[in-house]
């Protein structure tokens, strides 16, 4: 069974591509053994951060891009 290829070209959202390279970043500074579990805490950090009020960084991150 074949299928066929597609032409849809996808974007990645605005900030996303910030958030993933501050990801990367914390990781090779950081060189955890267990890089799923510490992708979980980093994001829940700036989960906490953002509730709390503070800077939300997929926004920040959008105003940069443009």
């Amino acid at each position: 069974m074949s299928i066929a290829a597609s032409n849809t070209s996808m974007r990645v959202p605005a900030g996303f591509r910030n958030l993933l390279e501050g990801l990367a970043r914390e990781v090779l500074r950081q060189q955890p053994t267990n890089v799923v579990a510490f992708a979980a805490q980093y994001f829940q950090k700036l989960l906490k951060q953002r509730e709390a009020g503070g800077i939300d960084p997929v926004a920040w991150g959008a105003m940069l891009e443009d």
